[in-house]
């Protein structure tokens, strides 16, 4: 009941915000927060992931072969658990697990946990037990969602430093040092979030969708991470202190996007997330349409989610370093529905005499204004270059489609926020979240290293 209320009263506040600014302010005024909201996003991004690059990322030493890299020893030699959870993986499970094994750190045990898979995942899962020592497999007699599968990992793990990848993820070679040094120097830190890297760019928005998790994630995530505060682990590559897991009462069952809300759970309980590029795994991701539009919606739905269960605790001074990323993300919705109210003056401008303040003239910007996004957009990029070039080769090649990002992305921000929300506020009672098989791309090319 009192998730319910305060469901109807964020809505109301949702709502009522940006017609607060349509009667208060002027229709250029809302266009002006429209058009310069992502200038100073933009801006903030690069400065803090200049900034980690500078202070921390230019000192890593980094080559294309093993051999090359400064990869950090682990003290104690402690035995390392990776979570592979699985759903109707019979076409990259095999991959997915061979790569976890063929890790250059080999004290390590893979556990599989086929969640009530209704394809051939669950024979293949146990050919590779009978095959491989290391590889232990746990079979859910029904469908019980990827949070549950992740428990059931965690609590059959025999280590502390639980490494957790998608039953579609190639690990790089090296990824498990990286991802559970800084848990074991710094006893505070309950997760270390990973670099993912898409191998599935056989069309536009495959390709436009590198260079997103480049140029835009990459640099959302070192800037969180320079003022303290990760929005969220990436659910394909991240590793846990198992004793932060227990504190927090491991994945929610409930929500969405487990990785949002795990995330959110941590920081609340006082423990850090820490970001390691060079800890890499490659990711397939939707390619159509229709794919990339269910997988954005559940991510918005998840953001939505976190808010509404969140709001009450964050008002404490306790949680006071969450206040950033709450920002972030309200201004975030409140820029979609300020959008949307743009572009519904404009229209009604069309029909009906509005009041001058009002009114939407045209919802392209100045020529000024345009250049200078554009010119902020071309920057951004050429940082990700600088950046990002030493973790994939060729890398820089792919960023030549990232000029729709704006226009494709920008406009299915807008439309999976407004969906979200009120689907979010106005469900009657939360239910299990389970997965279906989610859109995995045309065609795999061969873009792993």
């Amino acid at each position: 009941m009192k998730h319910r209320v305060l469901s109807f009263f964020l809505m109301g506040l949702v709502i009522a915000i940006p017609l607060a600014l349509a009667v208060f302010l002027t229709g250029k005024a809302i266009l002006a927060f429209v058009f310069f909201y992502p200038l100073l996003m933009s801006g903030l991004w690069m400065i803090g992931g200049l900034t980690f690059y500078v202070t921390r990322e230019r000192h890593w030493k980094w080559g294309e072969t093993p051999e090359q890299r400064d990869v950090p020893d682990l003290p104690g030699h402690p035995l390392v658990s990776i979570l592979i959870p699985c759903f109707n993986e019979a076409n990259n499970g095999e991959e997915t697990i061979l790569a976890a094994l063929r890790q250059h750190y080999t004290h390590i045990e893979v556990i599989a946990i086929n969640d009530g898979s209704s394809d051939n995942t669950a024979a293949l899962l146990d050919r590779l037990a009978h095959q491989h020592a290391r590889l232990r497999v746990l079979h859910l007699a029904h469908n019980q969602g990827k949070a549950m599968a992740l428990r059931m990992g965690a609590l059959a793990a025999n280590s502390d430093y639980l490494v957790c990848i998608d039953g579609d993820s190639i690990l790089d070679p090296d990824a498990v040092p990286f991802l559970v040094r800084p848990l074991i120097d710094n006893p505070r830190v309950g997760s270390v979030t990973g670099n993912p890297r898409v191998r599935t760019r056989s069309t536009l928005t495959g390709a436009v969708q590198v260079g997103e998790f480049s140029s835009i994630i990459g640099l959302i995530k070192r800037t969180q991470r320079v003022y303290g505060q990760v929005f969220t682990v990436s659910g394909v590559i991240a590793s846990f202190n198992r004793r932060a897991l227990e504190r927090v009462g491991f994945w929610s069952l409930d929500m969405v996007t487990e990785d949002i809300d795990i995330s959110w759970k941590l920081q609340r309980d006082h423990w850090g997330i820490f970001y390691e590029p060079r800890a890499l795994c490659w990711i397939l991701m939707p390619e159509t349409i229709k794919g990339l539009w269910k997988q954005r919606l559940r991510w918005a739905q998840g953001g939505a989610e976190i808010l509404i269960k969140n709001l009450g605790s964050l008002q404490r001074w306790r949680n006071r370093r969450m206040w950033l990323l709450l920002a972030e993300f309200t201004l975030s919705a409140l820029w979609a529905f300020s959008f949307a109210l743009s572009i519904l003056l404009h229209v009604l401008g069309w029909w009906f005499d509005l009041p001058a303040h009002l009114r939407v003239e045209t919802l392209v910007p100045p020529a000024f204004t345009g250049m200078v996004l554009a010119g902020f957009c071309l920057l951004q990029f050429l940082i990700s270059i600088l950046i990002e070039r030493r973790y994939e080769k060729g890398f820089a090649r792919t960023l030549v489609w990232i000029i729709w990002y704006p226009l494709v992305f920008w406009m299915l921000n807008l439309f999976t926020t407004l969906v979200s929300f009120p689907q979010i506020m106005l469900s009657k009672k939360r239910q299990r979240a389970r997965w279906v098989s989610p859109d995995r791309g045309i065609n795999q090319l061969d873009s792993t290293p």
